[in-house]
């Protein structure tokens, strides 16, 4: 991978560890997702977890973008009350009340707003919430299309018997199928990244067709993951598509072949505050590189990668472990100097927007401004 498509220009004014935000690179990463979505006739609903961003949301339905998909009921909260007219959110429900101010606050924003479920304690919880507030919500049936994660097995009775349990329950519409094929995170070439699609896109389709002669219509299906988005054609059948990480991309992206350097646009920039015998010790550690090797694990070792800022010469390092605050980055031949910054391409750039309230977006002009992410800590 070429060097100079990581080398890129830092100010030197804002204090490290930091974050940030290439605008062109994300601009032109939404841009690409939205497009491949038109050409395929799906619709899009990207995952903010990987941003936690009103503004970064805005511009995604601004591209075109039918609404977002949302990991907690706190998170879509966020951008229910920001504005956003359509919001999904994907995590098994198992409680009325922790979803009730979320669903009083789409009510009086008339914000459409679907859910999940996978067990009947699911559609049980969101249907007493739904009651509560004589309202009623869209349910997908969340299957498992391989991660052994959250989700009915598609061969499992149960699909067909929780479907018709959602379609004639009062308080909720049946919405379609819904999957996350995680597992795509651990392929290790092209056309097991192909298989995993067509399998997932196959087993929603078989699914469906099984769900229609029970007598239940399937509006949608749903289907997300970056990889799959990605590094895959979007198969026939298909009509939503929820990918999250394609707005950053990372390291992960870079291994699974979805990705060049010149489509990273997430990174830290840190310090060099150390040196020993075998390591340089930047000052960004777990609490800002987070301890991720990878989503769903898929990582090969080490917790990014690190180049000088603002030097032209072919050096990349790997950050080899890492306490809370610092990270130690091994060298062969003789290490950046204490004072100087490095950039870091993290494993996973989802993890790592976590860690901050605030980024600095770097704009085209080089000039940067502050992005808050708005929905950063709300895990609840």
């Amino acid at each position: 991978m070429a060097i100079n498509t990581f080398n890129r220009p830092s100010p030197a004014d804002i204090q490290t560890p930091y974050v940030e935000i290439d605008e062109d690179r994300l601009l032109r990463n939404l841009k690409e997702m939205q497009q491949k979505a038109d050409r395929a006739g799906v619709s899009l609903r990207p995952h903010i977890k990987t941003h936690k961003s009103l503004t970064i949301a805005k511009h995604q339905l601004q591209l075109g973008a039918v609404g977002v998909t949302a990991s907690k009921p706190d998170e879509a909260l966020v951008f229910v009350e920001g504005g956003i007219p359509s919001v999904t959110l994907a995590y098994p429900v198992v409680r009325p009340d922790s979803v009730s101010h979320l669903i009083r606050s789409a009510q009086i924003r008339d914000t459409s707003l679907s859910f999940i479920a996978a067990h009947e304690i699911g559609i049980q919880a969101i249907g007493s919430a739904a009651k509560a507030r004589d309202v009623k919500l869209g349910v997908f049936l969340k299957v498992d299309v391989g991660l052994g994660r959250v989700g009915v097995k598609p061969q499992d009775p149960a699909a067909i018997v929780l479907a018709q349990k959602i379609a004639q329950h009062p308080y909720l519409a049946f919405a379609g199928l819904f999957s996350h094929a995680g597992h795509a995170y651990g392929s290790k070439s092209a056309e097991e990244l192909a298989n995993i699609a067509n399998a997932e896109a196959q087993t929603l389709l078989h699914l469906a067709e099984q769900l229609k002669e029970a007598g239940v219509e399937v509006p949608a299906i749903s289907v997300g993951s970056t990889p799959t988005c990605l590094g895959a054609p979007i198969p026939s059948g298909i009509t939503e598509i929820r990918p999250g990480n394609y707005a950053f991309l990372d390291r992960t992206a870079l291994r699974l072949g979805i990705a060049s350097g010149d489509n990273i646009a997430l990174s830290i920039i840190a310090t060099v505050v150390a040196h020993n015998d075998h390591h340089f010790i930047v000052d960004a550690g777990s609490k800002s590189l987070s301890s991720d090797l990878g989503a769903h694990g898929s990582g090969s070792g080490g917790f990014g990668l690190a180049v000088n800022v603002g030097d032209d010469t072919s050096k990349m390092w790997e950050i080899e472990r890492l306490s809370e605050e610092h990270g130690f980055v091994r060298f062969r031949d003789t290490p950046p100097p204490v004072g100087s910054r490095v950039r870091i391409f993290p494993n996973h750039s989802c993890a790592v927007i976590a860690q901050f309230d605030q980024v600095a977006l770097r704009q085209s002009d080089g000039r940067t401004r502050t992005l808050s992410i708005e929905a950063r800590g709300h895990q609840t």
